[in-house]
């Protein structure tokens, strides 16, 4: 008994000096529950409101404040003309605007009936749904609130208008997301072990003894990845549209060279996890649990990031799959140019640059 305690106190001791088995026992859990507490949620928060209040009446002002006071929305712009809705819809500044008729007070105290309006953004129709679901609750209660004290009845009539994706088809949102998801995920994967398994094979002494730079070997490496990836994303572009019904409204020729820019910029990421790491098993694992999470829960693409705590929606800049899942949706979907997503794509720009510069950086020109 004595030995079998004896080996169980060794094992603690390696676990205890073993830093990274003991971040992964004690550490990860906690990180999990973080991440999936705070992000992983179907409640839709602090999304951005503008008003179009015609009436300008005590009646709307009470409206507002309701609707400003839930925790569900942020009434960041007021606006004063029907012009003004779609330029803001297009830079992806608000998800819903509330339009108050001009004779919104009189109509309420006169004829007992009113019409609102809600205009929303339904290139995401899961937070569609939900936001217009959130924001007739709201006036519902609101004319309960009305109806409370008096005799007659007041019903304040809602019309909502889908805007980008008026039939809320789930592909929409469905299909910019699987595009992020499979191209970071493959083009990391494939080419995390590129490096690695010269290494494994012995044939990294060739390589290394051979005239091409380090540049060019690691260039060399990316170049065919590139190239599925590439038959990869036309293949799911044609799937969406002849078979998923999803519309390219935008500029074809821009949507696959931003794929191309995410393509780049996936692959520089899984050269750089190959030439850090030594063995096949350890970077394709590193690729798919270090991606995966990240691409689906910071991306946008399941939980509106939003929703999440400060500190998350900061992560969620490191993640590539957020700057081309807004990009995609952005020209595929809403069907607009370059002008509205240049600085995502200069974002993505500098990330390929970075990454590309740290896998040169981490490449070693000796076995030992």
């Amino acid at each position: 008994m004595k030995q079998f305690f004896a080996f169980v106190k060794k094992e603690f001791y390696h676990i205890w000096r073993d830093k990274r088995t003991l971040f992964i026992l004690l550490g990860m859990p906690i990180t999990q529950i973080i991440i999936f507490g705070f992000a992983l949620t179907n409640e839709v928060k602090n999304s951005k409101m503008a008003i179009l209040d015609f009436s300008k009446d005590v009646s709307s002002h009470e409206l507002i404040q309701k609707i400003s006071s839930s925790k569900y929305f942020d009434v960041s712009n007021v606006l004063t003309r029907y012009d003004e809705v779609e330029p803001l819809f297009k830079k992806g500044k608000i998800k819903v605007v509330l339009v108050i008729p001009q004779q919104f007070s009189n109509e309420l105290l006169h004829a007992n009936q009113t019409k609102l309006q809600l205009i929303c953004d339904a290139s995401d129709p899961n937070v569609a749904n939900t936001i217009v679901n959130y924001a007739t609750a709201i006036i519902k209660d609101f004319q309960n609130t009305i109806v409370q004290d008096q005799k007659l009845p007041y019903r304040i009539e809602t019309e909502v208008r889908m805007m980008y994706n008026p039939e809320l088809k789930g592909a929409y949102s469905f299909v910019p997301g699987v595009m992020a998801l499979i191209l970071m995920l493959t083009c990391a994967m494939m080419t995390s072990i590129a490096i690695v398994k010269e290494k494994e094979m012995g044939t990294m002494e060739v390589i290394l003894v051979s005239p091409l730079k380090p540049f060019r070997v690691v260039l060399a490496k990316a170049v065919p990845y590139m190239l599925l990836s590439m038959v990869n994303v036309i293949t799911i572009l044609l799937l969406s549209v002849y078979v998923l019904d999803v519309p390219i409204s935008g500029n074809l020729s821009l949507l696959i060279s931003e794929s191309l820019l995410f393509t780049i910029t996936s692959l520089a990421l899984g050269l750089l996890i190959s030439s850090i790491t030594d063995s096949q098993q350890v970077a394709m694992l590193i690729s798919l649990m270090g991606l995966f999470l990240p691409t689906t829960v910071f991306s946008g693409y399941m939980f509106p990031i939003e929703n999440m705590p400060l500190p998350l929606q900061i992560m969620s800049n490191i993640v590539p799959a957020k700057w081309y899942y807004y990009i995609v949706k952005t020209i595929m979907i809403k069907g607009l140019g370059f002008t509205y997503v240049w600085k995502e794509t200069l974002i993505l720009i500098g990330m390929t640059v970075v990454l590309f510069a740290f896998s040169i950086k981490n490449f070693k020109t000796r076995l030992a």
